[in-house]
């Protein structure tokens, strides 16, 4: 949708009933002016079905189906058909608390200058992850920059790159790479990004490992 403020792109693989919820949080936001891509990563359940549907009563979403690459490729294969001023994640297991886009639009209109906002999460689960640069230590989230509340101008997504096509840490790298490029960033305290651990049986089970890690 041309002139929109947000578009948020959903990554999802076989998580059809944790991606309603999701949707569901989405459609509660007091702020409108967005626009969705669901990127469908191989999905074998009902996920194809639900989002059709979806699509055909709002036309705020859009959804695509491709070949299983991992949470990186989905969001860049989102990302690419974006047309929103700012680009931003939802994992398809996780939430937005109502006021999550309207509190960041509000700073974001004050303060023209940023290039990228983050932060302002609340876990559900394990507070725990691995270490990015040392896997055998576990660390507080509290220490951890999470994609998932990143807000980043969309013409500089495209001036970086994209965001990192790796394994386990794509958040963090991407992260880095705003930082190094002297891009301006701001972060915020706010809890409305819900970020849900307690379902998770393994890193290696659960799709993108969550991986939300050291910044």
């Amino acid at each position: 949708m041309e002139n929109t403020f947000f578009s948020i792109v959903i990554a999802t693989y076989n998580r059809n009933d944790l991606l309603a919820r999701a949707v569901q949080s989405l459609l509660a936001q007091k702020e409108k002016d967005w626009e969705a891509i669901i990127v469908d990563d191989g999905s074998s359940d009902e996920t194809y079905f639900y989002c059709i549907n979806l699509c055909k009563n709002d036309t705020r979403f859009t959804y695509i189906y491709k070949q299983n690459e991992g949470p990186a490729y989905a969001r860049e294969s989102g990302i690419k058909l974006s047309k929103g001023r700012y680009v931003t994640f939802l994992d398809s297991d996780d939430e937005y608390e109502p006021d999550h886009l309207i509190l960041r639009k509000r700073i974001l209109i004050e303060n023209p200058f940023i290039d990228f906002l983050y932060g302002g999460f609340r876990v559900i689960g394990s507070n725990f992850v691995p270490d990015l640069y040392n896997p055998n230590k576990m660390i507080s989230i509290d220490q951890c920059v999470v994609g998932g509340t990143f807000f980043i101008r969309r013409t500089l997504i495209e001036k970086l790159g994209g965001v990192p096509k790796i394994e386990y840490g794509e958040d963090t790298r991407l992260y880095q790479l705003v930082k190094s490029k002297g891009l301006i960033v701001k972060k915020v305290d706010f809890p409305t990004y819900i970020y849900h651990r307690e379902h998770l049986e393994s890193r290696t089970k659960s799709y993108g490992a969550k991986q939300k890690e050291t910044g």
